[in-house]
């Protein structure tokens, strides 16, 4: 069993930076592959950021390359996003997805563990 707990979020001025970080708890987290998603009210989950576990590589939603970072530290079971120059369209509740059950790494539904998610909100 995995439990996520995200943290990071709040209200911040567009064109700002912003860092989230998500624990995971549980013996296996350095064995799946992790992923962030966002959800903004009346929208579907977006995919923002994943991990690969067995190679590391970092993958990313086409809107957030380029301004998003996303890293991972097995050894404090971590999973953590630098949000660079952030928009209002970024404004979303974020939330890490652990364990990879499919080959898409895009959809929610695909992984088994999933937090409550964190709050971003971008003004202008």
């Amino acid at each position: 069993q995995v439990q996520l707990v995200e943290s990071g979020g709040k209200l911040v001025q567009a064109g700002e930076s912003l860092r989230l970080s998500c624990k995971a708890s549980g013996h296996s987290f350095r064995s799946y592959t992790v992923a962030w998603f966002r959800q903004a009210p009346g929208k579907e989950p977006e995919f923002v950021a994943g991990v690969s576990w067995a190679s590391s590589t970092p993958y990313y939603g086409e809107s957030m390359k380029g301004r998003f970072i996303v890293s991972r530290d097995n050894g404090q079971k971590t999973l953590d996003l630098q949000m660079n120059s952030l928009k209002n369209e970024d404004t979303a509740r974020y939330y890490c997805a652990a364990q990879l059950l499919g080959t898409d790494y895009s959809r929610p539904s695909n992984y088994g563990y999933r937090g409550q998610g964190t709050l971003v909100t971008v003004s202008s």
